[in-house]
């Protein structure tokens, strides 16, 4: 089962935040709604509950989440509830998965030439065509500037083809 978020003016979170609020687990089955929570955060592309347990993060702020899950539901049967502070709850505890997961590498700095190597083995990874957002996607902590510099020395070398005249449309020859 993949799930797509179609609307572009909607932020993926907080359409994920309704989602979830809205799906029919609410009554007891927090767990299979929590998991189905982290399954779609990977198809987003948020993959650090894969490493730090989203379950524990909600688990250690147990009375938060009731309480917001309360409120947000005040009204869900006539559709006049209001979703955000659930969604604000899930925004905080993503936010703080994000910050248990970095802590590590915090203090840690990549030698020379770690980012251009990170980004030609996230593009070799691709199979066919990938596009800037998805190259991104698995190159944390890389600025955009920098994938855009390495894609445009990797074009001129002729390692990978332009397609479209859109830098959001690049992949192997």
């Amino acid at each position: 089962m993949k799930f797509q978020v179609r609307e572009s003016r909607i932020s993926p979170l907080i359409a994920l935040g309704t989602f979830n609020l809205d799906f029919p687990f609410r009554d007891g089955n927090g767990r299979v709604s929590r998991l189905l929570l982290l399954l779609m955060l990977y198809q987003l592309g948020y993959e650090a509950g894969r490493y730090i347990s989203i379950e524990k993060m909600i688990e250690s702020t147990k009375e938060q989440y009731y309480e917001t899950l309360e409120l947000s539901s005040h009204g869900w049967h006539t559709g006049k509830h209001d979703t955000w502070p659930y969604i604000n709850y899930l925004l905080f505890v993503f936010r703080n998965v994000y910050k248990e997961f970095e802590q590590p590498f915090a203090n840690t700095s990549a030698p020379r030439g770690a980012k251009t190597e990170q980004v030609i083995n996230a593009i070799n990874g691709f199979n066919g065509d990938f596009s800037l957002r998805e190259l991104e996607q698995y190159c944390p902590g890389v600025s955009r500037d920098t994938i855009r510099l390495i894609l445009k020395q990797n074009a001129q070398a002729g390692f990978i083809v332009n397609k479209g005249g859109k830098p959001e449309a690049i992949g192997p020859e």
